[in-house]
């Protein structure tokens, strides 16, 4: 996922996500903007294995359609958002309990890549590139940064005031009232399991297979072949990711030394089939992983299916939740914030 401001770098492998995420991302989030959420457990055994697309299924030229096989066991972005709607009603009625009226900010629009694979293996949209480099679009950027300056205010006043003591926790006591651990925050997060929805075994897999492909023989080639016609542009990078990473272009401004790189970085994606050839890598990796442990990831998958279900019975109003006991629960059996 990208950064709130600056450029597309392989930190949109991870997000996550994106959120991220990423965001992003996720994206991952990255993110991100890292909704903590969760659930309760459910058996392997209950939990059908998602099917898996086949490769052929996808168009070898659009980055942004491609889905890997361990995404089926992450929360999706309409998931993360009921999960997300949930746990805003549960901090609200939680701060009620306490005489406050808690207003949450604002989701933040999405920014940057798409889809989990959009700009995984780096930049593919040469009209893009010919504006912005390895930069974000700037509508896109500009709305991003204008939702942001306003989140940043939740109204709950000084940092140790008693809105923040209870929305956060801090002090055992608000307004003669207990305060659940972690705040009504944390108190929200068990409410619907947060660190279900984490994926850290999914994720960890992920990232491996996405460290790992890197090393096998036909993306090593891959990536000699773009660095030596990014060579012949006068450009030396190794990887591919290199390029995007470079320091140079970390500022917000965008330079002609930088969309030069950019599109000459493309140009040489599309005559070498870089991404192409590393998502498949990736892919077989992944596909492998998932079907070595697959019953762990089942049972990770179940649990987010349960959280998201529980959320859902938060948002229509048919699940009490756990939130709204300021005056007794102390949620000391579970993670806060």
């Amino acid at each position: 996922m990208p950064s709130p401001s600056g450029s597309r770098t392989s930190a949109s492998a991870s997000a996550t996500a994106s959120a991220s995420a990423s965001a992003s991302a996720s994206a991952t989030v990255a993110l991100t903007l890292g909704l903590a959420l969760a659930l309760a457990g459910c058996s392997a055994a209950a939990v059908p294995s998602p099917d898996v697309p086949r490769l052929a299924s996808f168009d070898s030229g659009e980055p942004r359609s491609w889905v890997l096989p361990l995404q089926a066991y992450l929360p999706t972005d309409q998931e993360m958002g009921q999960l997300s709607q949930a746990k805003k009603i549960l901090v609200g009625d939680c701060m009620k309990g306490f005489g406050f009226s808690w207003t949450p900010a604002p989701e933040l629009p999405r920014i940057g890549p798409k889809t989990l694979t959009d700009w995984r293996y780096g930049i593919h949209d040469m009209a893009l590139a010919k504006e912005r480099g390895y930069k974000v679009d700037a509508a896109e950027q500009e709305a991003y940064d204008a939702a942001f300056a306003k989140s940043v205010d939740d109204g709950t006043g000084a940092a140790d005031g008693p809105e923040v003591r209870a929305l956060e926790g801090g002090s055992r006591e608000v307004e003669g009232k207990k305060v659940p651990e972690g705040g009504c925050v944390g108190e929200a997060n068990r409410g619907i399991d947060a660190d279900a929805v984490q994926a850290r075994g999914a994720l960890g897999l992920a990232n491996a297979a996405f460290m790992k492909s890197q090393q096998t023989p036909e993306v090593v080639k891959a990536f000699a072949e773009w660095s030596a016609c990014m060579k012949r542009s006068g450009y030396h990078y190794k990887a591919p990711l290199d390029a995007s990473d470079d320091s140079k272009f970390s500022a917000p401004e965008v330079t002609a030394e930088e969309i030069a790189t950019a599109t000459a970085d493309i140009t040489c994606r599309e005559r070498t089939r870089v991404a192409w050839i590393w998502f498949q890598a990736e892919y077989a990796l992944q596909k492998r992983a998932l079907e070595e442990h697959a019953e762990d990831l089942s049972a990770e998958r179940g649990r987010i299916d349960a959280a998201v279900r529980k959320a859902a019975q938060v948002v229509t109003g048919t699940e009490a939740g756990t939130a709204g006991s300021a005056d007794g629960a102390d949620g000391a059996d579970g993670a806060g914030r």
